[in-house]
């Protein structure tokens, strides 16, 4: 649009013609970024985890469970996240049919998810060194970002049977991010707000289990974290929270329940507490456009205030050799004179032959 404006003060004529191009040193792009936090009402920590009684008796609950920040029913309800499990063999759930042999719930979200992250049907999924056949997906509800998550500032604390945890990511480590299908891609790590911890429960300082790995990936382009489940069930000495996923066949195992009470009691060995703080990042692109109005012009008026509207004369003497103009909005057309926004002013600026004007119109995308 910048390159096709050009400036008119309305209601004010110039003595050069109502219309006066933008030349390009008056048009200025900026890209600022805007954070927030991620969850209803701007708090920026989830305390409060919360499932549907309808959707467990729902067919829908097979596949993920909706996360909400208050008792379901309420009238401030709204979901924050989902969490589905996936598994590759189709373990943890039903078959949807029991002669089609691996058609289960968790099978198809590993597809789904395969292929919106990978974009390879026989790609696999590798959370640091280790090659994992099931996982868990937290896509963050839409309502709750506007662009994409703010790596490198989020904590998710969780508790397993055994030990509890603060997960992070690895974006202030590995500034260089990997790529896949779906953006970028970091590491999900033990440590808060982008730092890393470590204990001797790790293999060395990258955060990562003895024996499976990272704990998973954010991808913060699409709002989504994915917890790798071998990482969690293993064992406190592994760097695990022995979170128990269960793996059966031919039933539904509800483990997407596992990490929502993972979430509920995390704290109660006391090295943590209950909390998933997350944030959201905007860039909005702004245009500045500088409209100046210089001491020839814009001093003369077609408000019929200004000009008989039957003779088309100057109403009142003094304005002919001394005229006043009181600018109160500016107008930003094309080159074929359509008009494509308007500015209006806080307070009219008054202007004659000795003033001149500029005006700073900025336009948000």
């Amino acid at each position: 649009m910048a390159d096709e404006i050009t400036s008119r003060t309305t209601s004010v004529a110039s003595l050069r013609g109502a219309y006066i191009p933008l030349d390009a040193s008056d048009k200025v792009l900026s890209t600022d970024s805007v954070t927030a936090a991620m969850w209803s009402d701007n708090t920026p920590t989830l305390q409060v985890f919360q499932t549907s009684s309808a959707q467990v008796t729902s067919a829908v609950k097979e596949y993920y469970t909706s996360v909400y920040q208050t008792a379901s029913t309420g009238v401030t309800a709204a979901i924050q996240f989902d969490i589905a499990y996936n598994d590759i063999k189709g373990s943890g759930s039903a078959p949807l049919n029991p002669l089609v042999v691996g058609t289960t719930p968790s099978r198809i979200n590993y597809g789904s998810y395969r292929n919106l992250v990978l974009g390879d049907e026989n790609a696999t999924f590798i959370f640091g060194n280790y090659s994992a056949s099931d996982f868990y997906c937290l896509p963050i509800e839409r309502a709750r970002y506007k662009q994409a998550i703010l790596p490198g500032t989020w904590t998710m604390n969780i508790s397993g049977s055994a030990n509890e945890l603060s997960l992070t990511d690895d974006s202030k480590v590995n500034t260089v991010a990997q790529f896949s299908d779906a953006g970028r891609y970091y590491n999900i790590i033990s440590g808060s707000a982008g730092a890393v911890r470590t204990t001797s429960n790790q293999t060395d300082t990258n955060g990562w289990t003895l024996n499976s790995g990272s704990y998973g990936w954010i991808l913060p382009d699409v709002d989504l974290l994915i917890l790798n489940a071998a990482a969690l069930d293993g064992a406190a000495a592994d760097g695990g929270i022995a979170l128990g996923t269960a793996t059966s066949n031919g039933s539904w195992d509800d483990n997407s329940a596992k990490i929502v009470n993972a979430l509920g009691v995390a704290g109660k060995f006391g090295s943590a507490t209950k909390g998933f703080t997350l944030n959201s990042k905007e860039d909005l692109s702004s245009d500045f456009i500088f409209c100046r109005a210089k001491s020839q012009e814009y001093n003369y008026s077609s408000n019929p205030s200004f000009i008989s509207s039957s003779t088309g004369a100057i109403l009142f003497d003094s304005f002919i050799d001394n005229p006043t103009t009181y600018i109160t909005t500016v107008g930003l057309y094309n080159e074929s004179q359509e008009l494509l926004a308007v500015a209006k002013l806080s307070r009219p600026l008054e202007k004659d032959f000795t003033k001149e004007l500029l005006v700073r119109v900025k336009l948000d995308f």
